[in-house]
């Protein structure tokens, strides 16, 4: 595996993990976090940790599962689903747990000589979100 697949799954194991001592390594006042599906962007480690940690808040299990990576030099591209598991309250359902898998495509423009994540980019299929949310 080229080292930049191999820096981007570290990258998204401590995503994954929530594990925002290490994402701060990864992280700069620079770096950009879009979510261009919801139409958020974050700019700078403090910024994009504290909105992981609300977005992660209440979470039991997330996590990314690639189906298909490549890359060309430095840009990373990730696609498959992610698994959000957690309290239905976070979901307009309250009491019940929710388990759904929605499929995205992430990008990261890396910095290699850094090892540190210039730009994280989501396409997230939030349309497949919410038909999963109605059977549940």
């Amino acid at each position: 595996m080229p080292q930049e697949q191999q820096l981007a799954m570290t990258y998204m194991q401590a995503l994954s993990e929530h594990n925002y001592e290490a994402l701060y390594s990864f992280y700069d006042r620079e770096t950009v976090f879009n979510d261009r599906t919801a139409g958020r962007e974050y700019i700078g480690e403090r910024h994009i940790i504290e909105f992981l940690k609300r977005a992660h808040q209440g979470v039991l299990e997330y996590g990314f599962n690639v189906e298909h990576m490549y890359n060309s030099g430095s840009l990373v591209v990730m696609i498959g689903s992610y698994q959000f598991k957690g309290p239905g309250d976070l979901f307009g359902k309250p009491g019940k747990i929710i388990n759904i898998a929605i499929p995205g495509v992430t990008t990261l423009k890396l910095d290699m000589v850094t090892e540190r994540v210039k730009e994280h980019l989501d396409l997230i299929d939030y349309q497949t979100m919410q038909d999963q949310l109605q059977t549940q």
